[in-house]
Order: C-alpha cells, then structure tokens, then sequence
C-alpha cells in the first residue's frame, strides 16, 4: 500500500482526521467512523463504560444528545507510527446547557493509513 506521507505530512493528515471524528460525533456519521477507526478500537466514556467498535458504532448511530460540538487546544504528539491528540472541547445539551470536557485519541498508522484505536472522553457533569 502507498505511503500517504508523501503528498501531506502525518501532522495534516491527523488534523483532518482529528476534525472527522468531530464531525462524525457531531453528525453521528457511523459511515465515516467505519472508515477511520481500527476493527479493534476502544471507546472510553464518561457513563465508566468501555465500548468496542461495534457498541461504539451503535451509540452513534442514536439521535445526538448535544449540538455546537468544537474542540480548541488541540494537540498532536507524533511517536512514529503512534499519535496521540489531545484537545479541550465545549458543546450544548439538548436543554441548552453549555459543558466542556476534554478528549484524548490514540492513532496508529496500520499499512500506511493512520486509524483511531482508542479514544478517552470525559466532561464536567
């Protein structure tokens, strides 16, 4: 498989996917979330439940609970064929209240294609 690198560095190609995943929270994209998150990825939650591609998958694909999902200080640490992206986020709930959280992403570029195989969410109650 080709190397991606060679047309946009590994720090544009995770910033892109790092706006994706927010998207696709936002949107509750599953189609797009199938496209970048590892078969074995791992979902870490606020509810202290761990969820596997699948139930992750399921619980996107419900009606989304918030709205103006943004991120701000985001960070992307390059360890080779490892990234971790760490960012503070803000959103509204369904009843108008505004929460921030922060969320923390694990990337491996697995046959030249960066994807998502762990992600740690959490925000204030």
């Amino acid at each position: 498989m080709p190397d991606t690198t060679n047309t946009k560095s590994d720090l544009e190609i995770l910033t892109q996917l790092n706006a994706d995943f927010l998207a696709s929270v936002q949107n509750g994209d599953v189609r797009r979330f199938e496209q970048i998150l590892a078969e074995d990825f791992m979902a870490s939650l606020p509810d202290f439940l761990l969820r596997d591609k699948k139930q992750f998958l399921d619980m996107m694909a419900a009606p989304r609970p918030f709205g103006e999902l943004k991120a701000d200080d985001v960070r992307i640490r390059l360890l080779g064929d490892f990234a971790i992206i760490h960012a503070h986020m803000t959103f509204r709930t369904a009843d108008g209240v505004r929460r921030q959280g922060r969320y923390t992403d694990d990337w491996q570029r697995r046959d030249g294609k960066w994807l998502c195989v762990a992600a740690n969410t959490f925000w204030e109650p």
